[in-house]
Parts: C-alpha cells; structure tokens; sequence
C-alpha cells in the first residue's frame, strides 16, 4: 500500500508549475483591462474639464492636459472645435501596454460639451 501513496509524490508541485504560466497569463490580461478602463476615465475626466475651461474662456488644451497623469500626458491630443452656442473638447489617449508610459496598443477618445458661456449676461 505504501508503493502506490509514493508514486504521487511531487505531483501537486509540478502541476503548480504548470499553472503558473496561466495564472500570470491571466493577471497580465486583468490588468490591461484595467488599464483600458483608467485610460477611458481619463480621457472622459479631460474633455469634460476641457470644456468647462473653454465655455469661460478659459484654454481648454491647458485645462485638459492640467488633468493628465504624466504616462498619458506624452501622446495626448487635445482640440477644443467650434460648435454653435457650445464648446466641444475632444481627448485622445493612448492605452499603454502593461506599464503606463510604454507603448500604446490602441487611441481612446473622450468627448464632452458644455455651453459656451463667453457672450452671456446673468
């Protein structure tokens, strides 16, 4: 009986082994998600600032780029076009591959509008 226990032994380590590719395969893929979706707020965040900043007249390429964590401040893309009675804000980003400042797998935009407050009276 003790011949068939001694046949098992180290099979839970190689199976660990095994698996380790697969859960950091797996942790790699979560946290470009992450990324993905922290660089979709920030543009959003951006272009909303942008166009506050725009709306009194304000810069809104400073106002948006003021708003940007360094890694995506280097590849960001920022236009503020004319719209009737609104201003638009436009930010481009790019999603960085695993570690925010290298590379970039794909652009995300993040648009946003607000009234264009310039001309008003209160």
């Amino acid at each position: 009986m003790r011949a068939d226990r001694d046949d098992d032994r180290g099979q839970v380590a190689v199976e660990f082994l095994g698996m380790v590719p697969l859960i950091l395969l797996t942790l790699a893929l979560l946290w470009q998600v992450v990324l993905v979706g922290y660089t979709y707020t920030l543009a959003g965040n951006a272009a909303d600032e942008a166009a506050r900043a725009g709306a009194v007249g304000d810069d809104c390429g400073e106002a948006a780029r003021r708003h940007l964590d360094g890694a995506w401040l280097d590849g960001a893309e920022v236009s503020c076009p004319p719209g009737d009675g609104m201003v638009n804000a436009v930010v481009t980003l790019q999603v960085p591959v695993l570690v925010p400042g290298v590379g970039g797998l794909f652009h995300v935009k993040g648009k946003a509008g607000a009234v264009d407050e310039r001309g008003r009276t209160p």
